[in-house]
């Protein structure tokens, strides 16, 4: 089986697995290498350029389509029939978690306050509020918001959850207009989908209280820009997002009277997490070099089962993150 890894370290992990040639092949629009009629297993980069992805409808013999990302939705309109596409849900719980819990505590306690002030050697003081007896509500409860409320266990803060399906402590998002007004910050980890795309928008942002804040640890999509802009510049809301680079406009996102909400580079715990997405490559990789004298369908139900996969005989998400 003929594999194609976007950097040297993802082949190095893969090096010795019996059956397969791995080579590193990271498409930036030149000509393909000669092998490109016979790979089987493909994966683009972390941040896939558009080459890196249009490629994927223009090999022939391709088989899977491993993601080193969650999300998913840039690479689904290229995936041809036969084809496997599988995520990396869980590889980046514990990095994206540490990046929500660190931007609430930076948010609640005005941390970039004083960072400026020690920078300028100004010794202040000045009262903040804290993260005790808040209430925090999750948008898009899945393996990323457990983790989130795994690391806020200690702070003493109620946790609401929802997601797309209702089920044991975790409300439906059709109950999302009732639980905004309550929550002090709201955390939005829901995945790109036609449900999902706007849904942070001026009706969203009206239901939650004043001074609430709002963390998007999801794709920019999801958030309405202008609305949230708008909120920031009457001082109602706080609003803070980790940069999306799969969107056009970045950097230079529109910013309206400065009032575009503080973001912070999406690449937290990058190292780490490739890291674990590499072993899980390597396993499902070796069901697969096992597995081709089975069938397609007995294929693609074992191949990587510990990722959530698309395709003819996959699943798919919404809300739940």
């Amino acid at each position: 089986m003929l594999f194609w890894v976007p950097v040297p370290e993802i082949a190095a992990a893969l090096g010795d697995l019996p059956g397969a040639t791995v080579q590193v092949v990271s498409p930036d629009g030149g000509p393909l290498p000669a092998s490109a009629d016979e790979v089987e297993f493909y994966v683009p980069p972390f941040f896939p350029a558009p080459p890196a992805i249009e490629v994927i409808a223009h090999l022939p013999g391709l088989r899977v389509v491993q993601a080193l990302t969650a999300g998913i939705d840039r690479l689904l309109p290229y995936i041809q029939p036969g084809v496997t596409l599988c995520n990396a849900r869980g590889v980046h719980d514990a990095s994206t978690a540490e990046w929500v819990v660190a931007t609430i505590l930076a948010a609640v306690r005005d941390l970039p306050y004083f960072a400026l002030e020690q920078a300028a050697h100004r010794w202040s003081y000045r009262y903040t509020d804290s993260l005790a007896g808040k209430s925090v509500l999750i948008v898009g409860y899945g393996s990323i918001g457990a983790a989130v409320e795994e690391r806020l266990a200690g702070f003493e803060v109620e946790v609401r959850r929802v997601a797309r399906r209702a089920r044991e402590g975790v409300a439906p998002v059709s109950d999302l207009p009732a639980l905004l007004p309550a929550a002090d910050v709201v955390v939005v980890l829901a995945p790109v989908t036609a449900e999902t795309v706007g849904m942070v928008d001026a009706g969203f942002l009206g239901r939650m209280k004043d001074g609430a804040l709002l963390v998007n640890a999801a794709r920019g999509s999801l958030v309405v820009t202008d609305a949230v802009a708008a909120e920031l510049r009457r001082g109602r809301l706080r609003a803070r997002a980790r940069r999306d680079r799969s969107r056009a406009a970045e950097p230079g996102a529109p910013a309206v009277g400065g009032a575009r909400p503080p973001h912070h580079p999406a690449r937290g715990g990058v190292d780490a997490g490739v890291g674990g997405a590499f072993a899980r490559v390597r396993a499902g990789s070796g069901r697969a070099v096992h597995q081709r004298a089975a069938t397609a369908e007995r294929h693609r139900r074992e191949l990587l089962t510990c990722h959530r996969c698309y395709g003819p005989f996959g699943r798919s998400s919404s809300i739940e993150a």
